[in-house]
């Protein structure tokens, strides 16, 4: 996909994920990219299933949820421009940790695992830029998921 559009370059390297990369890092990358749109109501990905691809969010309001043990769905997070998921999949290689429904219509990049290998191949820094910001923003939602047992933790504990 070529990025001919300069607010669209703009809003790109505005996101967390392509943060630090170098011009030519940056159209490779996007070079990979690959327009994605859904419907309200549409499911991107869903939990357990297999998972080879990430995606940028351009446009449009996500819900993320994961299935409770009594089969309840339980709301984890909300997604907007410029978030990104489903990156866990390409760092560990397992099926989708939850489920992501578009809640209005929805424009996304899609990076699947095949090409950031290819990206690793052409430009080993890109590479690393990529990884570290994916790494930057787990170690944000991790500190989230810290705060919110925590605050549920002192919650249970006065009642």
């Amino acid at each position: 996909m070529a990025v001919s559009s300069p607010d669209l370059k703009a809003f790109l390297l505005a996101t967390p994920f392509f943060g630090g990369l170098s011009d030519a890092s940056f159209d490779l990358l996007v070079s990979m990219l690959v327009e994605r749109r859904f419907d309200i109501g549409d499911t991107i990905v869903a939990e357990g299933e297999a998972g080879r691809s990430m995606f940028v969010v351009h446009s449009g309001e996500l819900v993320v949820s994961k299935l409770g043990d009594s089969g309840r769905i339980i709301r984890m997070a909300s997604l907007q421009a410029g978030d990104f998921f489903g990156e866990m999949t390409l760092i560990e290689m397992q099926n989708r940790s939850a489920t992501v429904v578009a809640q209005s219509p929805t424009l996304l990049y899609e990076l699947t695992a095949r090409q950031l290998y290819m990206c690793y191949k052409a430009d080993i820094h890109a590479y690393v830029m990529v990884m570290q910001n994916i790494n930057r923003e787990l170690c944000r939602r991790l500190r989230r998921a810290d705060d919110r047992i925590a605050e549920l933790q002192m919650l249970h504990a006065s009642q």
